[in-house]
């Protein structure tokens, strides 16, 4: 079993326990690094196979529409007794019907849609409060030029 900094805190320097507090501390963000990534293959995975089942449940609705829309105007034919032509004009009237519905409410929402007025208010502010700052000390210092960057050496 390894001892741990604990065990030889008498016998080491203050930047030997530095250095090792440091490197345990990248060695638990690597491993928490790792865990996340663990984490977030198997919620991926799952996502995956969940969004693949509803886009097969998705295909089999669309084309089970047809066939039960061909079941309403045969049925409504055999209820009522008109014309097959006028069954199908019914069912497809049924439809339109639906659309029209779906669409006001389509409309009448996308109508209820607002600018975010708070979000556009903070960012005037910021921009404000921004636009108001004084520049760094160090390019007045420079007499009004602004300051070059720095270069570090290569040593």
């Amino acid at each position: 079993m390894a001892m741990s900094a604990a065990d030889h805190g008498g016998n080491r320097s203050l930047g030997q326990l530095v250095t090792t507090a440091t490197t345990e501390l990248s060695a638990l963000m690597h491993d928490e690094i790792a865990l996340a990534k663990a984490e977030f293959r198997v919620g991926a995975k799952k996502a995956a196979v969940g969004s693949g089942a509803g886009v097969a449940a998705g295909v089999l609705l669309l084309f089970s529409l047809p066939v039960l829309s061909f079941a309403l105007a045969y049925g409504m034919r055999s209820w009522t007794g008109l014309g097959l032509a006028w069954c199908f004009l019914i069912v497809g009237g049924i439809y339109w019907l639906f659309a029209g519905i779906l669409g006001l409410l389509a409309l009448l929402k996308f109508k209820k849609v607002k600018a975010p007025k708070r979000s556009i208010a903070s960012s005037k502010e910021t921009a404000a409060v921004l636009g108001s700052v004084k520049p760094h000390p160090r390019a007045e210092s420079n007499g009004g030029r602004p300051a070059r960057d720095v270069t570090r050496s290569s040593a």
